[in-house]
């Protein structure tokens, strides 16, 4: 079987310009076009066009590296905004509208975030964030409220 799939898979593109680790990527669409987020070690959020084999836009997000970044399906279908959300090394999650612009962050972890997710239930309302501090937090994407905290963890 993994010879069929390699035998018949082949390279579509390659986006370039990072300066440093690509530590993450996401794919999404919106309003019918294809995009793919990267989160690279050189702080920036990139966001490239599938479609026009291009970077669509770059954001100098951080100063510090970016470890994880997702697109929002909730805050799409919900408030048609395009956002991507990122997880840092500097304690916060961001949320980045990058159509408008616009960033806001997540406060809460005592030290660098390193996995997100959102939720497969609610459209996405939920986001769990993995840190260094050896939690676990469960946010609300609509209220940008931390509700709970999982401790329990030995080490991150």
């Amino acid at each position: 079987m993994f010879d069929t799939f390699r035998s018949s898979s082949k390279l579509i593109n390659t986006f370039t310009g990072h300066t440093s680790i690509v530590n993450s990527i996401d794919y999404s669409t919106f309003d019918d076009r294809q995009f793919i987020c990267s989160g690279p070690s050189d702080g920036t959020v990139r966001v490239w066009d599938i479609d026009n084999n291009k970077k669509f836009q770059s954001f100098n997000a951080y100063s510090c590296f970016v470890n994880c970044v997702k697109f929002s399906s909730y805050l799409y279908y919900n408030y048609r905004r395009h956002v991507i959300c990122f997880s840092s090394w500097d304690e916060t999650i961001g949320f980045l509208d990058f159509k408008h612009k616009k960033l806001e962050i997540f406060n809460g972890h005592d030290g660098g975030v390193y996995g997100i997710e959102f939720s497969p239930f609610y459209g996405g309302r939920y986001l769990c964030s993995g840190s260094v501090d050896k939690t676990i937090r469960l946010w609300d994407v609509e209220t940008s409220e931390s509700l709970h905290v999982f401790n329990g963890h030995e080490d991150y």
